[in-house]
């Protein structure tokens, strides 16, 4: 199965915030994987680049523990956290259509792995990328 192609042969990935009280699962379908260096990021996940995987909204299903999500932005663009232990569970992007999940979320590990880094122009000054992904100064 391609990344990106949700048919029913897609298993399927469980995540959950830190505290348990917020669960979803998402197809192991990603269109696309990578690691963002911008400062909304790091500030949001409180570390160097966020590791994530992203997929059409309406794949990712929260199945338990909706009524404990905290959704910080408006209602096209966010990022939804627990509001019991504040972790980032997923976050809403490109007018609602796609979701973002932080890939440390994520119990089950996914097929497709980061393939290239986001945002490098505005990495934290203290990490150094030691890696041979492809690095772009902006999300081109």
């Amino acid at each position: 199965m391609q990344a990106g192609s949700t048919g029913s042969k897609a298993r399927l990935l469980r995540g959950q915030c830190m505290c348990g009280a917020v669960a979803f699962t998402v197809p192991d379908a990603f269109d696309y994987a990578m690691n963002c260096h911008c400062g909304k990021c790091r500030r949001t996940t409180g570390s160097a680049f966020k590791p994530m995987g992203g997929i059409a909204r309406a794949e990712l299903v929260v199945t338990s523990g909706a009524d404990a999500v905290f959704y910080y932005g408006d209602a096209t663009t966010h990022d939804a956290h627990c509001r019991r232990c504040g972790s980032l569970v997923y976050s809403q992007v490109r007018d609602a259509a796609y979701a973002h999940v932080p890939l440390g979320v994520l119990i089950d590990a996914p097929s497709l792995r980061p393939t290239h880094h986001i945002h490098v122009a505005s990495k934290a000054l203290w990490f150094e990328i030691t890696d041979d992904l492809p690095q772009y100064q902006e999300f081109d």
